[in-house]
């Protein structure tokens, strides 16, 4: 697990010398929020029996991508192409595997970018190659993303239909308030400072005429009561999509 630790906290420095490198050279940075997490030994354990995995620590190695993760969150959709495109350019960086979730959602309406990585991790001893499970989504995604697993870990994965359909209407809403924010975003930057103020920019991008299902949002008013209960399930998440 150590090699695991160590490889993810190299990804995190790597974004992180991205992340501060272009907001001083554009004044802008791509990146809202990152976040890492490794996945627990029972985790482990759970997933390759799921798998069929046989419980040898090179076949788990071969055959669980994800036991090192890391979440990358950004404005736009067009900045998680640029992120992709800035991680995947690195010389130390050996791409296994690239799912776009955003040009083609699951059925459910799930999008992301999914990158799975090898990155040379340097032992006192030996160099390590070592994969790691990036996401990139936007902000809209995350929050779609989390709310789905907040409502399937409540329901034990038996999501009434009602809420199925209303989650897909959800991801729908969302796909457009990303679509509605990159076309605010390109006016912004070609207006001059004070041209507009928040309301007109708002109205600009038609904020207004989207809203989640009713179902939903009451859905959403449930789950936050059992928040605490998330940090336990987080990492079946990852479980599920992987």
């Amino acid at each position: 697990m150590l090699a695991y630790k160590f490889a993810t906290d190299e990804m995190m420095t790597k974004i992180n010398i991205l992340k501060e490198e272009f907001a001083s050279i554009h004044d802008y940075s791509p990146i809202e929020h990152v976040a890492s997490r490794l996945k627990s030994p029972e985790g482990i354990l759970r997933k390759a029996v799921r798998k069929g995995c046989p419980l040898v620590l090179d076949d788990i190695r071969d055959q669980i991508q994800d036991i090192a993760g890391i979440r990358i969150t950004c404005s736009f959709i067009s900045d998680t192409y640029r992120i992709l495109d800035m991680l995947t350019s690195q010389l130390d960086v050996t791409v296994l595997e690239i799912k776009d979730y955003i040009a083609a959602p699951k059925p459910n309406g799930y999008k992301s970018l999914h990158l799975i990585v090898d990155i040379p991790v340097f032992m006192s001893d030996r160099v390590d190659e070592v994969t790691v499970e990036i996401q990139i989504r936007t902000v809209a995604m995350d929050f779609w993303a989390s709310l789905e697993h907040k409502i399937y870990y409540k329901y034990r994965g038996a999501v009434p239909v009602h809420l199925v359909s209303d989650l897909k209407q959800a991801a729908d809403v969302a796909n457009r308030l990303d679509l509605k924010m990159e076309g605010l975003h390109d006016q912004v930057l070609a207006m001059e400072p004070g041209g507009s103020s928040e309301n007109d920019l708002l109205e600009i991008a038609g904020l207004s005429q989207l809203a989640l299902p009713g179902g939903l949002l009451a859905a959403m008013g449930r789950t936050r009561a059992e928040k605490s209960e998330d940090d336990t399930a987080r990492e079946a998440e990852t479980d599920a999509t992987g």
